[in-house]
């Protein structure tokens, strides 16, 4: 069984370039958990309205079968994946292997600036608000960091490296 981590947190953290750094560096797999959302759960979210969890379900569940794909291989995978509630880490933690979580945490005010900087992405700026309401935190018991993020990004992989040797 292999380790898979999931960066984590609301859009405009960093978790999709964090994500894919860390995957270069530990030379492991990388996917961003948006190309595996319907078309239609895509639509909703351009036309400015936040998922439901029933919306979120079967893209969670397809976030975790890839997730097992590579791990019947024994291959280590880095996903960036909002996973914003306990429930949702939950779904993910379906996937075999060790499931760990890195929640990049930055200033929300840090935050609404790189979602209002950002060109491309199909997540407006209005629904930060909903994603930082759903934010729920990593529990105690869930495998996983919580780093600040820095703006530096190379900083941030660092500090993310360093704390997931610091758990073990």
């Amino acid at each position: 069984m292999a380790e898979h981590l999931v960066v984590m947190g609301v859009s405009g953290s960093g978790k999709t370039t964090v994500g894919r750094l860390l995957a270069a560096r530990l030379d492991v797999a990388f996917a961003d958990a948006d190309d595996f959302h319907p078309a239609r759960n895509v639509a909703k979210m351009r036309a400015g309205h936040p998922l439901t969890d029933a919306d979120r379900e079967p893209w969670l569940h397809a976030v975790a079968a890839w997730t097992a794909e590579y791990d019947h291989e024994g291959r280590p995978t880095v996903v960036a994946c909002s996973a914003l509630k306990y429930a949702y880490r939950e779904v993910l933690r379906t996937a075999p292997g060790r499931v760990r979580f890195v929640h990049l945490a930055p200033a929300p005010a840090e935050i609404a600036v790189r979602v209002r900087e950002r060109t491309g992405h199909f997540m407006p700026p209005e629904l930060l608000a909903s994603q930082l309401a759903d934010l729920q935190p990593l529990r105690p018991d869930e495998d996983g960091v919580t780093v600040e993020s820095p703006e530096g990004l190379e900083e941030t992989v660092d500090m993310v490296v360093e704390a997931l040797e610091e758990t073990g």
